[in-house]
């Protein structure tokens, strides 16, 4: 598992997704932060690492999947159980804020390089 706080290539991204899920990547996002987390093969062992080794708030953690292989709105897909996040108004495994998700999206646009 890893924690990348400034950049990451997409290169390295699509070499892990051909040795984990075969088109995608497991990432979960610190929205306060502005860090993720990766390579491994559930959203749950990196909300673990971020709060244990950054001490990241469960509230501030989401978890998506990047397709490395693809573009637009193809890339990212805000789908995890790990955002089933009731008290916080998130009642589905999809991030339903919109801004969130466009920290999310600015956040995954500023750390990997394409």
């Amino acid at each position: 598992m890893k924690i990348v706080k400034d950049k990451i290539e997409i290169s390295e991204l699509k070499e892990m997704a051909k040795k984990m899920h075969g088109e995608l990547v497991k990432l979960m996002v610190d929205v306060e932060q502005g860090i993720i987390a990766f390579d491994a093969p559930m959203h749950s062992d990196l909300l673990e690492l971020l709060i244990k080794e950054e001490g990241s708030e469960p509230k501030d953690l989401w978890g998506i999947n990047i397709h490395p292989d693809k573009t637009g709105d193809d890339f990212i897909e805000f789908d995890s159980m790990m955002n089933l996040k009731p008290a916080l108004g998130n009642r589905s495994r999809n991030v339903e804020d919109t801004v969130v998700r466009e920290k999310i999206i600015n956040i995954i646009n500023t750390i990997i390089t394409k």
